[in-house]
């Protein structure tokens, strides 16, 4: 692709004055995908260059505002970022929405009873919390997913749990070794994600609404990005796909590659991806 992309401990300045973009991604399968996509698009339809820088949320959130990359496609809104968004807003160029509907939750195996376990209450049943260890298993410190999980936790009463952080690598990968097992497991999740499609799993009910309801996910650019480049912003305004397209996308990019899921997407919809850049 010749995406140059790497892990980012601090930010090199954003390539704006040579011709260039730089967007920044956090490791989650969705913003991946969908970055690397724009990527390609960005240098194949608009002939320029584009760096992909991988690191953190909250490094990113504070790149974009400082100019140190100029573009993100990952803020959840209106809940799961929330708390980074309040400290970039006015600050940052809110661009398109990338797709809706998208939803945070708590997830068990189809084979767990529903019986059982249907709904974060019960949880707090003792035979329950006896076959998960009183272990709901996580992803990043810094994930909004994370925080709203640990408020979870308050909300349900569910003083006999600890929350375990990781990764979402982590996750998958303890996600895998319990249901290869039969064992039982909650483990935080989202969508639009792989999971749902290589494994039987279904989400518990949130009568509290605790882990909120549905999200959007939009793009943010660096100050003056609509200004400096135009074409860019315009295009990432734009880029917009239904969730069972990005999901199913997704699902190839972990079976075979990120680049394989991209030209495939892109060969299998050229129309609204023409869509994209039309004026």
């Amino acid at each position: 692709m010749g995406l140059a992309a790497g892990l980012a401990t601090g930010f090199r300045p954003a390539l704006a004055r040579s011709g260039g973009i730089k967007l920044g991604f956090a490791p989650w399968a969705d913003a991946e995908f969908i970055t690397r996509l724009a990527a390609k698009l960005i240098e194949d339809k608009l002939n320029t260059k584009v760096e992909l820088v991988q690191t953190d949320v909250a490094p990113l959130y504070q790149g974009v505002t400082r100019g140190d990359v100029d573009a993100m496609l990952m803020c959840w809104l209106p809940k799961t970022h929330e708390d980074y968004y309040k400290r970039v807003e006015g600050k940052v160029e809110r661009l398109g929405t990338l797709y809706g509907d998208a939803k945070l939750g708590w997830v068990v195996p189809k084979y767990v009873p529903e019986s059982e376990l249907a709904s974060l209450e019960d949880l707090a049943k003792p035979a329950v919390q006896e076959k998960l260890g009183g272990r709901i298993q996580g992803i990043e410190p810094g994930a909004g997913l994370t925080r709203l999980s640990q408020d979870t936790l308050k909300a349900y009463g569910l003083n006999g749990y600890k929350l375990q952080e990781s990764s979402e690598a982590a996750m998958l990968s303890m996600l895998n070794r319990q249901m290869r097992g039969k064992n039982w497991i909650v483990a935080t999740a989202w969508s639009p994600h792989w999971m749902f499609g290589k494994y039987e799993l279904r989400y518990l009910a949130d009568p509290k609404g605790a882990l909120g309801a549905a999200e959007e996910v939009v793009g943010l650019g660096r100050p003056g990005l609509k200004k400096d480049r135009p074409e860019v912003a315009a295009f990432l305004s734009k880029l917009n796909m239904p969730l069972n397209e990005l999901e199913a996308a997704m699902l190839v990019a972990q079976e075979e590659s990120v680049e394989a899921a991209v030209s495939k997407y892109v060969d299998e919809h050229a129309q609204r991806v023409n869509g994209w850049f039309a004026a």
